[in-house]
């Protein structure tokens, strides 16, 4: 169905960038909008005290609170600031409020023969509160006024609005979810960033394989599905659905370079021969490009490779092995930092003397702090900052639990690399290959080295100090889960997310001692080695720590990071994924995930995206992940050293008891 486009019709906007009370066509949608997400969008206010509506010219006016107060309600821009809390509860959750706020965006699908049929979105913020009978009057309101020929649907802004249309029939207020609406959108934004490189599509994991050693920092990496062990390189492109917390978005966060969901490359690089040709790759929030240059830039190396990170010398003298909870952040250098950070986590859990608030306590201009919302989020309006942080305290501690296990020192793995002269002959070998940037040499070596790691018998005092230290574990062939600690991973700006192996079937003495080798090995592996090389990270200062738990079942596993990932300037988001099972689901690409976005500052949740399993999980376990996002947010202020909003990555499973176990803390490289 094709609309007239005429522009006769169309009123003109006054001079403030408003169109009042006028009906809604397409050409004055068209005169009037912005694009959001690749769609054209704009803003709306009715007025229910006046009986009218203002279209807002998204240009002249991108908030609408900012119009309504100073072009409708006369106060001056310091008036606002100095009441914007309280005035913004007015128009977003006083359940009478005067202004109903929203946007309309303008989408298209097929019709019956194939043509483009135009049909338009109408949502609020995603902090309003809208209950159902004022969301009902919001979509009549805006119906009636826009033109009858556009198909109108409501799409609810968060889960309480969702609750709130669960009884009203969709006859009678058509809607669309956010899931139905962008969840097979042809582009995504991953990792913001501009790169132009040379664009290499791999079509398949064996031709990925087959090239993958000629791939260069210039280059473009654009495949299905990215390989964690891919190496650093200008700019990601996944041709298929993926998830902002994937390891390889991860990387991409951590390296600072582009990575986009892109369901059309296959068509562009057919259509403009991209292949092999220099790009100039684009990646925001709303707009996603590539295109062709005409020749080979002048590129300067990135940061990333000139980027050096520091790390203090580890500890390798005689350190026992320690349960996690006798841990603290300080043992990093004798047991690595996760371990270390489990510890600590032990501690902030079992004392509740940590202040948790510093996050919101900063001030956020016009505001002088958050720490209101703080209290409304834990139920304590009002309350002073010393009720605030033990209530914070009691929160976390009641949401999430610390894992039991054991950590082996650094220790035990010089044990095992001095306990052979061919081991320590090997290792002279890469450290002259990696003086010397012999990188045709580096990755036969470690993989000659990981081969002898593994052929070494250990020594037998090792092995007799760990299966002393989980005697209770082994006696009754319980499973055992066995991750890295290195004190080369989860670092501010080097996360090394993925590099290293953890062993999650294990039972029994033998297998405990073969994975315990399988994960100091990981220390040598190709990629590991030269991603280390890369940010100068010395062979001779890295070690291995090794936690050791009990396996624990999980209904649901995840990650969350205490930010939005795709929009940096965005503090009130938690972006949460999570599948049935275990966490290592989501990071390793296994499934398609459910993911959220948790406001931790008005409180609320929306669904991004359902994942594989095609549905949404039900209104109460969303409801405690809530609970679980803010928990993240806390303990945000304690774990960020120096910077509050240094962004946490947390990776948790939720038990049949409906316990949240967080199984790792680190920074969130953003």
């Amino acid at each position: 169905m094709k609309l007239a486009q005429d522009a006769a019709r169309v009123p003109d906007a006054a001079a403030d960038g408003t169109v009042v009370g006028a009906n809604l066509s397409l050409p004055l949608f068209r005169t009037l909008s912005g694009v959001l997400a690749g769609h054209p969008y704009l803003k709306v206010v009715v007025d229910r005290a006046e009986d009218t509506w203002h279209l807002l010219d998204t240009r002249v006016h991108p908030f609408h609170v900012d119009y309504i107060a100073t072009r409708v309600l006369g106060m001056t821009p310091q008036q606002l600031d100095a009441e914007l809390d309280a005035f913004n509860a007015s128009v977003y959750m006083a359940p009478d409020r005067r202004f109903l706020l929203g946007v309309l965006s303008l989408h298209s699908d097929e019709d019956a023969d194939g043509g483009e049929r135009p049909f338009l979105v109408l949502e609020t913020t995603e902090a309003d509160t809208m209950h159902g009978a004022l969301l009902q009057d919001f979509y009549d309101y805006v119906r009636q006024r826009v033109d009858g020929r556009l198909p109108l649907l409501l799409k609810p802004a968060n889960h309480g609005q969702e609750h709130e249309l669960a009884t009203v029939s969709d006859a009678r207020l058509p809607r669309i979810l956010s899931q139905e609406l962008f969840g097979n959108r042809t582009r995504t934004c991953l990792n913001p960033g501009v790169a132009q490189g040379r664009l290499r599509y791999f079509r398949s994991p064996q031709e990925y394989r087959a090239g993958a050693a000629g791939l260069g920092w210039s280059d473009i990496v654009a495949m299905a599905g990215l390989p964690d062990d891919v190496p650093r390189v200008a700019g990601f492109i996944n041709t298929a659905a993926t998830t902002p917390l994937s390891h390889t978005n991860v990387l991409a966060s951590g390296w600072g370079i582009p990575n986009a969901i892109i369901r059309d490359l296959d068509g562009l690089v057919e259509r403009h021969g991209l292949d092999g040709a220099w790009v100039d790759y684009r990646v925001r929030e709303d707009t996603i490009t590539v295109e062709r240059l005409d020749r080979a830039p002048a590129l300067e190396r990135p940061v990333w490779d000139t980027q050096r990170i520091h790390i203090d010398a580890p500890l390798i003298g005689d350190a026992p092995i320690m349960e996690l909870h006798r841990l603290r952040s300080d043992d990093r250098d004798s047991y690595g930092t996760k371990a270390a950070h489990l510890g600590e986590l032990h501690h902030v859990l079992d004392s509740r003397t940590a202040d948790l608030t510093a996050f919101y306590a900063r001030p956020r201009p016009p505001r002088p702090d958050l720490l209101a919302h703080l209290g409304a989020r834990l139920g304590e309006p009002g309350a002073p900052l010393d009720r605030l942080r033990s209530s914070a305290a009691e929160r976390v501690a009641q949401t999430v639990r610390a894992p039991r296990g054991v950590a082996l020192p650094f220790h035990l793995h010089h044990l095992h690399l001095t306990s052979s002269p061919a081991l320590q002959q090997g290792i002279g070998k890469l450290k002259m290959a990696l003086e010397l940037d012999a990188l045709d040499l580096i990755d036969s070596l470690s993989l000659d080295l990981q081969h002898l790691m593994r052929s070494t018998p250990m020594p037998d005092e090792v092995a007799r100090a760990i299966t002393g230290a989980v005697p209770r574990l082994l006696a009754d062939g319980r499973r055992l889960v066995v991750r890295s600690s290195s004190n080369a991973e989860d670092l501010p700006g080097f996360s090394a997310a993925g590099i290293y192996d953890s062993v999650t079937t294990v039972r029994g003495a033998r297998q405990l001692m073969d994975a315990v080798i399988q994960v100091w090995a990981s220390l040598l592996s190709p990629r590991s080695v030269r991603m280390r090389h890369q940010v100068g990270i010395s062979l001779d200062d890295t070690y291995m720590g090794v936690i050791i738990q009990e396996y624990a079942p999980a209904d649901l596993g995840g990650v969350l990071v205490t930010c939005n990932p795709t929009r940096r300037e965005d503090f009130r988001n938690v972006y949460l994924n999570c599948t049935a099972g275990s966490p290592e689901r989501v990071v390793d690409g296994t499934v398609l995930p459910h993911q959220y976005l948790y406001n931790t500052v008005e409180g609320g949740g929306r669904t991004v995206a359902v994942g594989s399993s095609g549905t949404d999980l039900a209104a109460d376990t969303r409801a405690v992940l809530a609970r679980l996002a803010l928990a993240g947010r806390l303990l945000q202020s304690h774990f960020s050293k120096g910077d509050p909003d240094d962004a946490l990555d947390i990776e948790w499973l939720m038990t049949d008891e409906g316990a949240f176990h967080l199984v790792q803390v680190r920074p969130y490289a953003r």
